[in-house]
């Protein structure tokens, strides 16, 4: 092995994702951490452009990086060194993943850049208690289709909130989301396909929620999310961000990108409700969504 297939083989065993392009930005090298995280193989993205329905990395609001504020086109046209950020990358299965990344300018032997690479993790989660998980599951209080605690289990976690917020004061706030259009993707594609969205719509959720923060399947193609201690702004900024990436996730229909969105209504606990208050207003605040257009989150 001489010196270039060791380098190769040590980055193709790094538990991160790294992968090379060119100056077009061609993709030459992608390893095992790229697989894993984002799903393809190097197979399939060898000799493509890092934007050819790939990566397709956005930021918190939804605007894409791949045309206009490339790291890596800034790296190879600016030489720019190295560049830190942090986006949302798009999975083979359609949903967005929370990453951080490190961009670097690959230059030749007189200093001139031919490329660059990207290193990229993902960004801290949640940790899954197994045990845990395989209790709730007995309890029946997983839902089968989406992996997502059921309605069951969030009504308990509702009743405990509550309960923290009065004796507390740990404030908490509802989004009550609902997928728009489903009765459409059922009749179109048929119900195989509105499962898959489902399931789409449950990845995106769980790979975005904040350590202390909770989205299940209420029912149908109905999602509640509990937001724990965040003010009104943060609250907002919460809700706006899962929408963004909602509607930034899409499943591949043979050669059809089948595009989802979300409308959600958003409320925090006031010092007098009850969880049946709480939630009525927020299924007003869909409601009105849904009246006034579709994706969107309505707050009160």
């Amino acid at each position: 092995m001489n010196e270039t297939e060791l380098y190769k083989s040590i980055v193709d065993g790094m538990y991160e994702g790294v992968y090379f392009v060119d100056q077009n930005r061609k993709i030459t090298f992608w390893n095992k951490g790229a697989e894993r995280i984002t799903g393809f193989s190097a197979q399939e993205v060898l000799g493509s452009s890092c934007s050819d329905n790939i990566l397709v990395h956005i930021d918190e609001c939804g605007k894409g990086l791949c045309i206009i504020s490339c790291p890596l086109m800034a790296a190879i046209q600016e030489n720019c060194g190295h560049k830190n950020d942090q986006v949302f990358l798009h999975h083979k299965n359609g949903q967005r993943i929370p990453v951080s990344i490190s961009v670097s300018t690959i230059c030749d032997a007189s200093g001139q850049p031919v490329g660059a690479v990207e290193v990229f993790w993902e960004n801290p989660r949640r940790d899954v208690d197994e045990q845990l998980l395989a209790d709730l599951k007995k309890a029946a209080l997983i839902d089968q289709l989406t992996g997502l605690p059921n309605r069951r289990y969030l009504e308990m976690i509702l009743k405990s909130s509550l309960v923290e917020f009065r004796e507390n004061q740990m404030n908490f706030g509802l989004l009550f989301a609902d997928v728009d259009n489903f009765k459409q993707f059922n009749d179109t594609y048929g119900h195989d396909l509105g499962d898959k969205v489902l399931q789409l719509v449950s990845r995106t959720l769980e790979g975005n929620m904040r350590p202390y923060d909770m989205a299940g399947r209420w029912g149908g193609e109905e999602f509640l999310i509990v937001i724990r201690y965040v003010n009104e702004e943060q609250f907002r900024m919460v809700g706006e961000k899962l929408r963004v990436l909602v509607e930034n996730s899409y499943l591949q229909h043979n050669s059809e990108q089948v595009k989802v969105t979300m409308t959600m209504g958003g409320s925090r606990i006031r010092t007098d409700d009850t969880i049946e208050a709480l939630l009525k207003r927020v299924d007003k605040l869909l409601y009105t969504g849904k009246q006034t257009g579709r994706n969107r989150v309505v707050f009160d």
